[in-house]
């Protein structure tokens, strides 16, 4: 899979954008940005489209453009010529296919049959948009259409909003979604582009859907472990669990045997994907802490990251 692809999948989310005017496309993208979202499908419907996605590419290199509703080779031309770093076409036309694969463009065609997803095989793809998802048949559709097809990823688009995004990226097939109700063109024409700043974060947030799990404490040895696990369960009924490296008071605190990361302890906080869940967070600089990342079928699924809140270090969990 390429980088580009491998970036898309990590952001979880393809805001796909309507431009009917290339003055729109900086402010447009930097709305993205500032919402925690730096990537953009921009469709040539539009007079617009080959100028927004130069304006976006020249000023915004944080920002991975693409372009989506691709007919013609000639379009893939002009969209390259103009920077940007994938092409996105409604659905498998194998004359497009074939020029991005010859040339080395990473493309996402769309298909919604089996005969498609086969084409896509042939010829070594191994991501695929799935349009239009909900007239297609949505979930259900994907589900048993994907089946057989263990190793491809399918980017949702068509019907995607708030209310469903989630019920597709939960699926292991699901790459990532495209959508646009975050990037609305009545929005774009009335300039109401903090207005998209705060969908766009909403979008994000929904996607990550980031929750408190548990509070650590550190203490020094395992006897105080007990003794502050034993207060707990005393005084609000929380049922005290020794493990290995830890004590638990129900499911809400997690009290170390000795002192780990934080000097006060760690707040575990839950996360629909961890992987997604660390690439949106270096974009506030934010990594993680490599020694503590476990992966199972080499899926970062726990991390620790490099910061520290009031004393208290921040762990991620899956």
């Amino acid at each position: 899979m390429s980088t580009v692809l491998n970036t898309i999948g990590r952001c979880g989310l393809v805001p796909v954008i309507k431009l009917d005017r290339s003055e729109d496309a900086l402010p447009l993208g930097e709305a993205l940005i500032k919402g925690g979202l730096p990537v953009a499908e921009v469709t040539f419907r539009t007079d617009a489209a080959e100028e927004s996605i130069e304006q976006l590419t020249s000023h915004l290199p944080n920002l991975l453009v693409g372009a989506g509703t691709i007919l013609t080779v000639d379009q893939v031309k002009k969209a390259v010529d103009a920077g940007a770093k994938f092409i996105v076409s409604p659905g498998f036309n194998p004359t497009i296919v074939d020029y991005c694969i010859e040339h080395k463009i990473p493309i996402t065609p769309g298909v919604n049959s089996p005969s498609q997803v086969e084409m896509g095989l042939e010829r070594g793809l191994s991501v695929l948009k799935f349009f239009p998802a909900e007239a297609s048949g949505g979930v259900s559709m994907l589900k048993a259409m994907a089946g057989p097809y263990k190793d491809v990823k399918f980017i949702p688009t068509g019907g995607i909003n708030a209310e469903n995004l989630n019920t597709y990226l939960t699926l292991p097939m699901v790459h990532a979604c495209g959508g646009s109700w975050m990037v609305k063109s009545d929005l774009v024409a009335a300039g109401a582009f903090n207005q998209i700043v705060t969908l766009v974060q909403e979008a994000v947030f929904t996607m990550h859907n980031f929750s408190l799990i548990h509070i650590g404490i550190n203490e020094n040895s395992e006897e105080e472990a007990l003794q502050c696990a034993q207060i707990f369960e005393k005084l609000f009924n929380m049922p005290v669990k020794n493990g290995n490296s830890s004590v638990f008071a129900g499911k809400s605190f997690e009290i170390m045997k000795s002192p780990y990361l934080g000097s006060k302890g760690h707040i575990a906080i839950k996360t629909n994907s961890v992987e997604r869940a660390v690439a949106y967070l270096k974009t506030f600089g934010v990594k993680t802490l490599p020694e503590t990342e476990k992966r199972k079928d080499g899926k970062l699924k726990v991390a620790y990251l490099d910061l520290e809140i009031s004393g208290f270090a921040i762990h991620l969990v899956e």
